[in-house]
């Protein structure tokens, strides 16, 4: 390690190997045994390339998709998603390369014991990389623990140990009852990590950081020691120098004093065992679980029927997967050779024409958009525009019952009842949809609406940040459709946005968007982030029609899920405004169809007025219904609370923002000024 003079600043480097543990395709040692499993959904949003996953005894990290290749190799052929839509804008982000969506390394078992897929996975790294003994609060990297992990069926015994413990106060020296054994202690994961707004994460220097910048004086590679006290509640532990007794608190590192003491980001990436060329950005001490660690940046749609177009772009996909460029070359036109090299490669073509096989050819073979016109796009790209083809096809005149397709989308328009509120002007049963999901990346410590310069910030999954596929999972599912009265929102919405409540509400975005945006994002105009009142409308129905349906449908609210359309009328695309609450599962037979059910007009007439009618009395009102902004302060939501609104991550898109009840209801005000409600006065109100 490296230090500098400057006692509240730090440089360093390691001089020890990155990841002892890790696997390679030369070494001849292998560590191929399982230490643990997840859902797909999870490794999509929560435990993704790049964040760190506690396993019962230690700590991972999934490794970037450079490693996953080896896994993918151990099979003749890789499966892959074809979805043209959603796969044209994971090319818009991460530029052309990319083309497949691929799903997770897995396999089903014939029987529960069977050996089938043993051999696929998510490669992980060991991170964090240092470890403290619960034992005697040893702390040390990796090479100086014991490894262990030989039970196939039992990840969860493996562990690191130090091994001749002396364990701490009245247990020093042998184990209790074990006969003069040694003590074999189990290690942790260190929690303090460092953290910076590109995306790097690094281990935390406790060597230098317990010295004040400085060699130890004893020794050049000190044994230190992690005392905590305070467990789990904050940065409580001091860190020891056995050797010169020099101690420190991890408190000095918080704070924006502590922030002036940490060192510069030397662009360490643990998922991709690599360092950026430079980066420099202050660092951040962040702790193992903090909810700013990781944030996944994700893309998703509804499979739609698809046009001629999105057909010969899916061709073209196929043949740029399957085909090399010279066969492409020699035999684009000529479709009989195509077709026989195709059918090769088990690639369906009962439907598709001679002319139809020729034009993808040549859309295959076309250049690709230059680096400069897509950075362009992206700039004015709008995620609005993955909702549009859904938003045009559920506004077909006839939705016939059980309509079905291609594409797995089956609907049903169903009649209401007449005592339905008159302002949902449309209901439909969504009996069977396919969801797609995509992976564009990740960011650290500011989300993902919270950075202008996007592109920029995604932390890449590949070594040269150009990767050419990436994971995506497949979830089938159901779901309902409501759709307001487009005139009575638009009437409403004129009523609400000269109110002092939405004046308060858009001031409080400004605040809130002045102090939390990212440092590294450009100045942009806070107002073009403040969603328009019909978004505030539309969540919050979601909110309350998500808890109600949870009571009787048959699933948790934490997996019904929100896909809200709610925008104005552009010369692009007509105005929306509607919701689709759906649940979907990533298994090959979807859901049973509790949720499609409550689309019945007597069971839906009842679910909506009892939501509305909780929705008016909130346990924690009045200070609940109440709640507006004032005096610089910068929440993103009024009346809306755990009691009365509020949703799991799961369910709802914004983080439990944006929402109000009195856009809804015609709620009780301290206030001169009432607040029309969209569906106006409940219980007397």
């Amino acid at each position: 390690m490296t230090t500098v003079d400057d006692p509240n600043k730090m440089i360093f480097e390691s001089s020890e190997p990155m990841d002892p543990l890790s696997e390679s395709e030369d070494a001849q040692a292998k560590n191929r045994a399982k230490v643990g499993s997840a859902r797909p959904s999870s490794l999509l949003y929560t435990y993704g390339v790049g964040s760190i996953m506690d396993l019962p005894q230690f700590s991972i990290m999934p490794a970037g998709l450079d490693d996953w290749e080896p896994i993918w190799r151990r099979r003749e052929t890789i499966p892959f998603i074809e979805e043209p839509r959603l796969l044209k804008v994971v090319q818009l982000h991460l530029g052309p390369r990319v083309q497949q969506l691929r799903p997770f390394p897995w396999q089903p078992k014939a029987r529960a014991m069977s050996q089938e897929g043993s051999d696929l996975g998510i490669p992980a790294r060991v991170f964090p990389q240092w470890l403290r003994c619960t034992g005697c609060d040893y702390l040390g990297p990796l090479s100086r623990f014991s490894y262990t992990n030989t039970h196939p069926f039992r990840p969860d015994l493996a562990t690191f140990e130090h091994l001749s413990c002396p364990g701490r106060g009245l247990n020093k020296g042998k184990a209790p009852g074990t006969k003069g054994k040694t003590r074999r202690s189990p290690a942790v994961p260190a929690r303090y990590l460092l953290a910076c707004v590109n995306g790097h994460l690094d281990e935390f220097p406790y060597a230098l950081w317990a010295h004040r910048g400085k060699p130890c004086p004893a020794a050049p590679q000190p044994d230190l020691k992690l005392i905590d006290s305070n467990i789990g509640q904050g940065a409580g532990a001091v860190i020891v120098c056995e050797r010169c007794k020099q101690r420190r608190g991890m408190s000095e590192a918080q704070g924006a004093s502590g922030k002036r003491k940490l060192p510069d980001c030397r662009g360490r990436h643990p998922h991709l065992n690599a360092f950026d060329s430079s980066c420099g950005q202050p660092t951040t001490l962040m702790m193992m679980g903090a909810s700013n660690l990781w944030f996944a940046s994700t893309q998703s749609i509804i499979v739609m029927p698809r046009s001629a177009e999105q057909d010969k772009i899916a061709l073209a996909t196929r043949m740029r997967t399957l085909l090399t460029e010279e066969e492409l070359a020699d035999y684009a036109g000529v479709p009989k050779i195509l077709r026989s090299l195709l059918k090769a490669h088990k690639c369906d073509l009962t439907d598709v024409s001679d002319e139809e096989l020729t034009a993808a050819a040549a859309e295959a073979l076309a250049p690709p958009p230059s680096e400069e016109d897509r950075k362009e796009k992206l700039r004015q790209w709008d995620p609005v525009e993955l909702l549009v083809p859904e938003w045009d096809y559920l506004q077909k005149p006839t939705l016939f019952a059980q309509q079905q397709d291609a594409s797995g989308l089956m609907v049903t328009e169903t009649a209401t009842s007449p005592d339905l509120p008159k302002q949902i002007h449309r209901v439909i049963a969504v009996n069977r949809m396919k969801k797609i999901n995509a992976v564009l990346g990740f960011t650290r410590i500011d989300e993902m609406d919270r950075v202008n310069d996007l592109a920029a910030r995604l932390v890449k999954l590949t070594r040269d940040g150009r990767p050419t596929w990436v994971p995506a999972t497949e979830d089938r599912g159901e779901g309902i459709f409501l759709q307001l009265d487009e005139n009575k929102v638009a009437d409403w919405e004129t009523q609400i946005v000269n109110t002092s409540l939405w004046k308060a509400h858009k001031q409080a975005h400004r605040h809130n968007f002045a102090r939390r945006f990212s440092a590294t994002a450009a100045n942009i105009d806070p107002d073009t982030r403040f969603p328009e009142p019909r978004y505030w409308l539309i969540h919050t129905l979601s909110h309350i029609l998500i808890r109600e349906m949870a009571m009787s449908c048959g699933y948790g609210a934490a997996s019904l899920s929100e896909r809200l359309y709610a925008w104005h009328a552009t010369p692009d695309r007509p105005a929306a405004a509607g919701l689709l609450i759906c649940t979907t599962a990533s298994d090959s037979e979807g859901t049973l169809g509790g949720l499609v059910a409550l689309s019945q007009p007597e069971r839906l007439r009842r679910l909506v007025a009892d939501a509305l009618h909780r929705a008016a009395r909130c346990s924690s009102d009045p200070v609940c219904g109440q709640r507006t902004p004032r005096h610089g302060e910068d929440f993103l939501h009024g009346a809306a609370c755990h009691c009365c609104s509020f949703a799991s991550e799961t369910s709802c898109e914004r983080a439990n923002r944006f929402l109000d009840r009195r856009f809804l209801l015609t709620l009780p005000t301290i206030d001169d000024e009432r607040v029309p409600g969209f569906f106006g006065a409940v219980d007397g109100y």
